[in-house]
């Protein structure tokens, strides 16, 4: 090796050993939070007077009687309720489409606004759904040309504040997606790319989910039956297969009986909506453990009307869907502006379904903590507030277990060991860096 390279890979590996050495001194921070009441949402179980003891981004101990070692910032929540974050299983965080300019029309919103605009609007939505309580949300395409895994490595790169993000990339489906593209329009794709992605033979669909999986996705979502040449269950299989081969699961946008049905039969990971669930098919997923986020819209959001005959209907599957002990998330679709709300307010409309549709608090707030860990499948590492699990956790002045709106103000957010919101205030000046701390080569 000629000298002058060698010297300069020499001077690069003490840079190297330098910066880990300076790491290695910088003491991890340690947080000790009194909890007054801790909830177990899984078991539904209330334990008083906890201390919970933070190193870095992650719990190290939990008990009534953990010394707090000196040093360690001590957060007083002794008058509050403390329990996991919270979970949208379903969420478009680069989409909202608005009365003005595109008449709550998303097909507009995707001509009139860019990808990077989307992006910009993505990370407030995130940080939205964090104010709210919302540490994981899956976001299940409809972000332009891949939005939400800018928005997923932003997060993670330490750039900005927001929830723990399970990203689709685009939406697979057959030609057209969820659009109708004059003929004009299809030649090219124009105005389907890159809001979804066309794959109707087996090598299209392949190719498909590689290109989400090689762009960032952590979830594959498809398009069902958007149009009358809806995926076959074998073809629905393929998609399975192909996923699973980075580790990945499937989920299925459905319209009707039939896609359901044939997504039932593949045995996807989960249903996106409920309408053309019926009670035979909610005793099929039972059977096979299929998810059901069902999207189930509640009729109070202002200026999204809904039929008193539809939300009945909404209502009734949703219930319908519980007493067959289907596997729930809470899942909201949220993708439209409400004047005066914020994107985790919107979401929170979204226990009045469950509650019309007699859900018992305990099992709403299951469905929104321990079935959203899983049905991220994040359940090894995050959620649950225990000794090696990562640091996210919150606080409301309610109980949730006997009233399911306490959730509605939640007065304390702690993401990866981080405080974002504290005293009903977002704190989030910690959470925005310059640079890539969590690691520059994060995908």
């Amino acid at each position: 090796m000629p000298r002058s390279i060698l010297s300069d890979v020499c001077v690069f590996v003490s840079i190297l050993l330098a910066s880990a050495t300076l790491a290695a001194q910088t003491p991890i921070a340690v947080t000790a939070i009194r909890a007054g009441r801790l909830i177990d949402p899984d078991t539904g179980r209330v334990a008083t007077n906890q201390v919970i003891l933070v190193e870095g981004n992650k719990i190290k101990e939990v008990g009534a009687n953990v010394a707090i070692p000196p040093g360690a910032t001590i957060i007083d929540l002794s008058k509050m309720t403390v329990l996991p974050g919270l979970v949208d299983a379903h969420n478009h965080l680069a989409l909202t489409y608005k009365p003005d300019p595109e008449n709550n029309f998303y097909y507009l919103t995707y001509v009139m606004d860019s990808t990077a605009l989307r992006a910009i609007q993505a990370v407030s939505n995130g940080i939205q759904m964090l104010d709210a309580g919302f540490t994981i949300v899956r976001d299940l395409g409809n972000n332009g040309n891949y939005a939400d895994t800018a928005l997923r490595q932003g997060i993670e790169q330490g750039w900005i504040p927001g929830p723990t993000i399970i990203n689709s990339g685009l939406i697979i489906g057959g030609m057209g997606g969820q659009f109708y593209p004059t003929p004009e329009m299809a030649k090219d794709h124009s105005i389907v790319y890159p809001e979804y992605l066309d794959a109707d033979t087996p090598d299209e669909i392949v190719k498909a989910v590689r290109q989400n999986i090689l762009f960032g996705a952590k979830v594959i979502k498809i398009c069902v039956d958007c149009k009358p040449y809806g995926y076959t269950a074998d073809e629905i299989r393929l998609v399975i297969r192909e996923a699973a081969k980075a580790g990945l699961k499937v989920a299925g946008h459905v319209q009707t009986a039939n896609g359901a049905k044939n997504a039932i039969d593949a045995g996807i990971w989960s249903i996106e909506h409920g309408n053309a669930l019926t009670d035979d098919l909610h005793k099929l997923m039972a059977q096979k453990g299929i998810w059901r986020a069902g999207t189930d819209t509640p009729d109070t959001l202002a200026g999204h009307p809904v039929t008193p005959q539809a939300y009945q209907r909404t209502v009734a599957g949703l219930k319908n869907a519980y007493d067959n002990k289907v596997l729930l998330t809470f899942s909201t679709d949220a993708d439209y502006f409400v004047q005066g709300k914020t994107r985790g307010e919107v979401c929170m409309e979204f226990l009045k379904t469950w509650k019309d549709a007699g859900i018992p608090p305990a099992e709403i707030l299951r469905a929104m903590t321990t079935n959203g860990y899983k049905v991220t499948d994040l359940d090894k590492t995050r959620g649950p507030i225990k000794a090696g699990f990562f640091a996210d956790l919150i606080a409301v002045s309610g109980d949730p277990l006997q009233d399911i709106d306490a959730l509605k103000n939640v007065q304390f957010v702690m993401k990866d060991g981080q405080v974002f919101k504290k005293d009903g205030v977002m704190t989030p000046a910690a959470f925005f860096h310059g640079g890539p701390v969590n690691g520059w080569r994060i995908r």
